[in-house]
């Protein structure tokens, strides 16, 4: 009876769970049969968004379950690309984007869409991410919500950094906030296409953060709710002490700040990240990790290269002020030590 109300509940709002996938045969093993059993019922469509994977992942897909649709994109453009392209071929009210990597839980859909229907102007919602290793823990991957500090170094609830909170359902709540992860992220379709989707430049990483800013200049609301949890592995597909992943994230970072910030605030933004990423790059340094050191050069030479196709890529922004909480995470976390969302406000 519970499953029949649900399905009448929503049956007007049409859902894509989308699975962007590249070489992924043993994560969709793994996880595919969580997002089965708890989303494989009518208004929900399950796809596999194939980056043009060389192992055999799509037949075993095909082979194990012949009711999920596939997608094949003919290069692997990385996860802003991969999802570009795959959501061409999708028609749904609501993209659930899910990383390969997440196990769901029974029960997930059911508050994140009722969210959607309840309120018109949310266009992003992240559920609870716990750490799949230790589902005690946070994930490092959007944890309770994202946000950004004046700087745009993101940080979530949660997360702060490399430290992780327990869940001691502190975080249960619904609230609004500044970005929502691309491990667990839904969207509404409309939103997305009139945002053009991803920016195809960032490749992967921070990409998320930057749509969200772009929503946030559309007046959006981007919202995380803590009734869902989802249970990430993280660096499945890219470890976490990658040096490319700081490559990414530190120049992605830089590229959002360019197109996103208001006007006043660029140049002095910009200067002032130059100043503290050198700090991060002599940090890594003096934890012996040259390779990072070296990834943050090779981040900032990318970010000049880029500087004026991201400056062309500016809109004026409708939010002129709000769209930090802390001045400076870095700060607050390094020098005063401060390990939890709640020790920032």
């Amino acid at each position: 009876m519970a499953r029949f109300i649900f399905l009448i509940k929503f049956a007007y709002v049409k859902i894509a769970i989308v699975i962007l996938n590249w070489n992924g045969k043993q994560l969709l093993e793994k996880f595919l049969p969580s997002i089965v059993k708890y989303s494989d019922f009518d208004p929900v469509e399950i796809y596999v968004a194939d980056n043009d994977s060389t192992d055999d992942s799509v037949d075993f897909v095909k082979q194990a379950y012949p009711q999920i649709k596939i997608i094949q994109n003919n290069i692997n453009g990385g996860f802003a690309k991969g999802y570009n392209d795959a959501l061409k071929h999708v028609d749904a009210d609501i993209y659930a984007l899910v990383n390969s990597d997440i196990e769901v839980t029974e029960g997930w859909l059911n508050p994140v869409i009722a969210a959607f229907e309840n309120e018109p102007n949310t266009a992003i919602i992240q559920p609870k991410i716990l750490d799949y290793k230790n589902k005690n823990k946070f994930d490092y991957a959007g944890a309770a919500g994202g946000f950004i500090d004046k700087f745009g170094y993101p940080f979530c609830r949660g997360r702060i950094f490399s430290e992780l909170e327990s869940d001691h359902h502190q975080f249960n709540d619904e609230i609004e906030i500044f970005w929502a992860s691309g491990a667990c992220f839904f969207i509404r379709s409309s939103v997305f296409h009139e945002l053009n989707g991803f920016d195809e430049d960032y490749f992967a990483h921070q990409e998320e953060i930057d749509l969200c800013w772009r929503a946030k200049n559309l007046s959006k609301n981007i919202k995380y709710v803590g009734g869902s949890t989802v249970n990430h592995v993280g660096g499945a597909t890219l470890k976490k002490a990658n040096p490319k992943k700081t490559f990414l994230n530190f120049r992605n970072s830089l590229f959002s700040l360019v197109k996103n910030l208001p006007e006043n605030k660029l140049i002095p933004i910009i200067l002032a990240r130059l100043v503290l990423d050198a700090f991060a790059g002599l940090k890594f340094l003096l934890e012996l990790k040259p390779l990072h050191f070296t990834a943050i050069i090779k981040a900032h030479f990318s970010f000049y290269s880029h500087f004026s196709k991201m400056l062309k890529k500016r809109k004026k922004s409708a939010n002129t002020a709000d769209y930090y909480k802390v001045k400076s995470i870095v700060w607050q976390h390094f020098v005063l030590g401060k390990k939890k969302y709640e020790e920032l406000l």
